[in-house]
């Protein structure tokens, strides 16, 4: 299978373009035009985990967390990120990430937590602004189901839960085909009036240009006429964190139990319990500190997330429990999760899920 189709796979879940300023994920070593037969994944791509890859014969790496996050200058090997790159590319193995992009999407890394914690209508903690657009094309009603229809397959039209969805308004057209054109309708020099409909749908910013693409294929016009506009409007099912509710109420020790056996964290870092009995849970994958307000605003019960510092613990005021399981604890079973995805929609693509516990973090 060429690489390159295991990256659209990818970033059809997890849009590359989803990810924060800071990141790096993408393809970071390799051609997406070679073939590859196996893939690796991981949570974080370290010397043993090239080992690895080199033993099951997997010729890529899918990673959680990128190797490089910002340029490396030399390849010397003085440092494991240039000695995993340096023996990636010897032994002919690609290297990819997917990182943010898949902390901000619905079906990522915070609805692996949720689900695993039995959360209820689980959401978005912290939507992001910016992504919604509006295309508008002006379309003759003979073709108006034509154009619709293949907007819809590119994935326009989709608001929450509800996909499809649309506006559209019948008017009256003009226009005069100057020499040269090739009207759809009308006669050279004359001008023409045609019955049109103005047909709306939402689109995204990562799949404007698919949802554009398709909409000019079937569209009968020379010359569409058709307009994009921006909506201030918060994208639902993209942002940061989740928060949902436990199907009962359960104490602190038992929701802490919990966490345990499903996150599989030896140790819990948290704050003064608040409440006797906790079951709004807001939770972020990694370094989640940054939404530690939110999740208060939210009234959520307990935060649970990583990498806290000991003075960001006092911010939770009494009003809410911060629960601090690790970041390798509160990420690593996203490695089964991307493995499903990729079966899903591979069946027959060699999958193998690591079995090296890159933890740097020890406990005794």
């Amino acid at each position: 299978m060429k690489l390159k189709h295991i990256i659209e796979a990818l970033e059809s879940w997890a849009p590359k373009s989803l990810q924060e300023s800071y990141d790096n994920s993408g393809l970071l070593v390799g051609n997406s035009q070679s073939d590859v037969t196996k893939a690796l994944i991981c949570l974080d791509c370290t010397e043993e985990i090239v080992s690895e890859a080199k033993q099951t014969g997997c010729d890529l790496i899918i990673a959680h967390h990128p190797i490089v996050f910002s340029g490396l200058k030399s390849f010397t090997g003085k440092t494991y990120m240039e000695r995993v790159v340096i023996e990636a590319i010897k032994n002919d193995i690609a290297i990819y990430a997917i990182h943010t992009n898949l902390d901000n999407i619905t079906g990522g890394v915070n609805s692996m937590i949720s689900e695993r914690l039995g959360l209820l209508n689980p959401k978005i903690l912290s939507p992001k602004n910016g992504l919604l657009e509006k295309l508008v094309v002006f379309t003759p009603v003979s073709h108006k189901d034509e154009v619709i229809n293949a907007m819809f397959e590119a994935g326009a039209g989709q608001i929450g839960a509800y996909s499809e969805c649309s506006f559209s308004t019948e008017g009256r057209a003009t226009f005069r085909a100057n020499i040269g054109a090739q009207p759809f309708s009308g006669e050279i020099g004359i001008r023409k009036d045609e019955n049109e409909v103005k047909q709306e749908v939402i689109i995204t910013s990562w799949n404007r240009s698919q949802v554009v693409a398709k909409m000019l294929e079937v569209h009968p016009y020379e010359e569409v006429a058709y307009d994009i506009f921006q909506i201030d409007r918060d994208h639902q099912l993209i942002g940061a964190g989740m928060i949902g509710e436990l199907p009962e109420a359960l104490s602190l020790i038992e929701f802490f139990q919990l966490v345990k056996k499903e996150l599989h964290a030896e140790v819990i870092r948290h704050t003064n319990p608040v409440t006797n009995k906790v079951q709004r849970i807001a939770v972020c994958g990694g370094s989640g500190s940054f939404l530690l307000q939110t999740a208060m605003r939210a009234k959520a019960d307990v935060f649970l997330t990583a990498d806290f510092k000991y003075h960001q613990f006092f911010d939770a005021e009494n009003e809410i429990v911060v629960a601090d399981i690790g970041h390798y604890e509160s990420e690593h079973l996203i490695i089964p999760w991307i493995g499903a995805e990729l079966t899903r929609k591979f069946p027959n693509f060699a999958i193998h899920l690591t079995k090296v516990n890159t933890n740097p973090v020890k406990y005794y």
